[in-house]
């Protein structure tokens, strides 16, 4: 019942817009297929977007003391290292990760650096190819450095300068389905995304997100998120908590599959 306030509330709006009386007479609509475009409706009022640059910014620290000096070490030959951000939502967390870089353009000189931003919703990844903040979203997270060196401002807002744009690409992606590039992905940020999803939905989000990550990548999750107890594709990295690695790939990882039970292994 909870859960069925919670997306009246939530489709509030839509329904005074659309003159639908009624959650169900919305569902009977849907179902008859009567009004075209309404089902992308329905889907961007239900999503949420909360997100500023840098959220809960200790992950990004761990990114940069853990995964990225292993990146350095591990793809020196090849000088690629490639980033999915799934549900990035209006890009922040994209552009965050290509600040990480930016900040150390010496060490990263040479380098190519592709990230890639998806999202369920066409509204936000169109918002996000853009790039346009409000002063309020780029103070949000930002300090008045990195505001200075990684923005401009413009007529309609603040917009990430040209040399941030460029490693970054936003695409219209659902996580249940087929990773944009299988198995290419050296990190992967899922950050609050899966615990919106049904228990089923979500074991098929981390079958999917595990066949896009790289045999020695990471996948990072939100703070109120885990793998134990949801899928046997991924362990705890035992060298950094927080980050997780496939359980069929290399490196160090924990499969748990009980309480009290550990097997660590190392590839």
């Amino acid at each position: 019942m909870n859960r069925r306030w919670r997306v009246e509330t939530a489709l509030s709006s839509l329904l005074r817009e659309r003159g639908i009386a009624s959650l169900d007479e919305l569902i009977t609509i849907l179902v008859m297929g009567k009004e075209p475009g309404l089902q992308n409706q329905v889907v961007e009022a239900l999503l949420n977007n909360e997100t500023y640059f840098f959220r809960d910014r200790s992950p990004f620290d761990l990114l940069s003391r853990h995964a990225l000096p292993q990146l350095a070490r591990k793809r020196a030959a090849r000088k690629h290292i490639r980033i999915w951000s799934a549900g990035c939502s209006t890009g922040q967390e994209v552009y965050s990760l290509a600040m990480l870089f930016a900040e150390e353009g010496v060490k990263w000189a040479g380098w190519t650096i592709d990230i890639l931003g998806t999202d369920v919703s066409t509204a936000v990844v169109d918002r996000a190819r853009q790039g346009l903040y409000t002063q309020f979203e780029v103070q949000r997270g930002l300090g008045i450095n990195q505001t200075i060196r990684f923005f401009e401002e413009t007529e309609g807002g603040w917009r990430t300068v040209e040399s941030l744009r460029r490693p970054v690409r936003f695409q219209v992606h659902n996580i249940l389905e087929q990773p944009p590039h299988p198995g290419d992905f050296d990190i992967v940020l899922c950050r609050n995304v899966l615990l919106y999803l049904t228990n089923e939905k979500r074991r098929l989000a981390f079958d999917r997100l595990a066949s896009g990550l790289a045999a020695d990548g990471w996948l990072m999750l939100g703070a109120g998120e885990t793998v134990i107890g949801q899928t046997d594709r991924f362990g705890a990295d035992v060298e950094a908590r927080g980050l997780y690695r496939r359980t069929d790939g290399e490196g160090a990882i924990e499969k748990r599959s009980g309480p009290d039970r550990r097997v660590a292994a190392k590839g």
